[in-house]
């Protein structure tokens, strides 16, 4: 399942890294590097938009991601994970009664990371399994989290709009997504009409990833509704 997630974090390296391991995962980020750019989002994001939850850093440059926390919670039940490099046990214990979640102090580790938002998540009703970010089929290895695809031992060069596309269809492989879902997820939800788009961008990806590609044994096309990559044996 993907996540729209409103990451809040002034430090441009971890919303970088955040940012890069939440997209492996398949979630949807919307980073933000202060209060005001976390204000901005929330108040023009559409329904479709809006977030499921909030990483948020406490120490911004314009505030404290407090006064946020304080915010969403005179009208939300958004999920909302405090990150933050203060350990202090009082502020810990005020910004959790105060409405926080969770409180995960840095540095942390991504799995650590995405075990907390699944707690959080399935404590507001929502249940959230790890994402698949490995897959294996006969000459085929993608290790999505090293950004890595190889094919008979041999490293492929992806394009980055490649790569999230096979990465997308690896994360539901042997299910059929549908050509919207791929759109939407790949280009953004302006695009759902642009089929050309993923015909072209199968097309790539067959010919450096199948060993005959007008004859697709792993990319296959369910025709009028999407595409499916083929499920790993056993």
């Amino acid at each position: 399942m993907s996540l729209r997630v409103l990451l809040v974090e002034d430090d441009r390296e971890l919303r970088r890294t955040l940012r890069e391991a939440l997209e492996v995962e398949g979630h949807r980020v919307a980073a933000a590097a202060s209060l005001a750019d976390a204000r901005a989002l929330l108040a023009h994001a559409t329904a479709e938009a809006a977030p499921q939850i909030v990483l948020l850093d406490l120490g911004l440059p314009d505030g404290e991601g407090a006064t946020l926390l304080a915010e969403l919670r005179r009208g939300s039940t958004l999920p909302i994970i405090v990150i933050s490099a203060r350990e202090g046990e009082v502020q810990k214990i005020g910004l959790l009664d105060a409405g926080a979640d969770d409180y995960l102090v840095k540095p942390f580790s991504i799995g650590e990371l995405l075990a907390r938002m699944r707690v959080a998540l399935r404590h507001g009703g929502l249940a959230l399994r790890p994402a698949v970010t490995h897959y294996a089929h006969g000459a085929l290895l993608v290790d999505l989290a090293a950004h890595r695809v190889q094919r008979e031992g041999q490293e492929v060069h992806l394009t980055p709009t490649e790569f999230k596309l096979l990465a997308r269809l690896v994360r539901s492989a042997g299910q059929v997504v549908t050509h919207r879902t791929l759109l939407a997820e790949v280009w953004g939800p302006e695009f759902t009409e642009h089929t050309h788009y993923l015909r072209l961008y199968m097309g790539q990806l067959r010919a450096k990833l199948e060993a005959v590609p007008a004859e697709p044994q792993l990319l296959l096309t369910e025709p009028g509704v999407g595409y499916r990559l083929a499920p790993p044996p056993g």
